[in-house]
């Protein structure tokens, strides 16, 4: 039996299966005003197209701490909501320094749950910071829009919970008190154009946990990973991804773990999650 393994909603994941191979994406956590989720990268091969040019130029930012205090600036209903262009503090508007665009990488599609990055117009390898949620299936047009929009990640887990609250926060035209067209859909809790209105990505941040081996022997199957530390850790199990049949097998703070009796056959999804 070969293995295979990924990052998935809350540290990491990985699935033995029959002829399976080797893969393991970045995880980021998105804070916001109206709670937190997470997202998995198309960094390195899996089951979607990789796209490690557009994750490596996000996890710039990130790493950099440019998406600290940002906001969502523009959301349409059933369609999109956007964010990563623009920072607000003491009430003071800002815009995110951009670095060299990025080349497009298309090839996944732009379905509900997924994140891509906003590009100009008529400019297909144009994309900088800005970046936005797929609320419904746009496949039809932005896969094939502008050379396609580079979906380069999926919200993980019951994530979408967070962001269908953000999605449904009311939008406002403030393009005339803002000073820019790009407002004019502008989510605000109350319309009234303070800070503590705006819909506020506090930060986006790498997940610190790394699985670093497994192993399948007569004693089950051995995991390991890194960055925990001291820190307790969910080991959970399921069989299934679509029915999310999570069962958490053990609650460790070191950093291996062995499931003495995995199931026998099929395919088996592992993850670690903060308690």
């Amino acid at each position: 039996m070969s293995s295979r393994f990924r990052s998935l909603r809350g540290l990491c994941l990985f699935c033995l299966i029959f002829g399976g191979r080797a893969f393991n994406d970045t995880i980021v956590l998105f804070e916001t005003v109206l709670g937190n989720f997470e997202v998995q990268l198309y960094d390195r091969a899996g089951p979607s197209v990789s796209t490690p040019q557009t994750a490596a130029n996000f996890l710039n930012y990130v790493v950099n701490g440019d998406y600290q205090n940002t906001f969502l600036h523009r959301s349409v209903p059933g369609f999109v909501i956007q964010g990563g262009g623009f920072t607000i503090e003491n009430n003071t508007l800002d815009v995110i320094p951009q670095n060299p665009p990025v080349v497009n990488e298309p090839g996944n599609t732009n379905v509900r749950g997924t994140i891509a990055m906003a590009k100009i117009g008529g400019d297909p390898d144009s994309a900088t910071n800005q970046w936005f949620f797929n609320l419904g299936d746009n496949s039809a047009n932005l896969d094939n829009q502008n050379g396609g929009f580079t979906v380069f990640g999926h919200v993980l887990g019951n994530g979408m919970a967070v962001v269908d609250a953000l999605a449904a926060v009311t939008a406002y035209d403030a393009s005339v008190p803002l000073g820019s067209a790009v407002f004019n859909q502008l989510p605000l809790l109350n319309p009234v154009l303070t800070e503590e209105n705006f819909l506020i990505v506090q930060e986006i941040t790498v997940v610190p946990f790394e699985l670093t081996a497994i192993g399948m022997g007569q004693g089950g199957v051995t995991l390991s990973w890194k960055g925990a530390g001291d820190t307790p850790v969910e080991v959970q199990r399921a069989t299934n991804l679509d029915a999310q049949d999570w069962q958490t097998l053990a609650t460790v703070t070191d950093a291996a773990y062995t499931d003495a009796s995995p199931p026998a056959t099929g395919p088996v999804y592992y993850r670690l999650r903060k308690p």
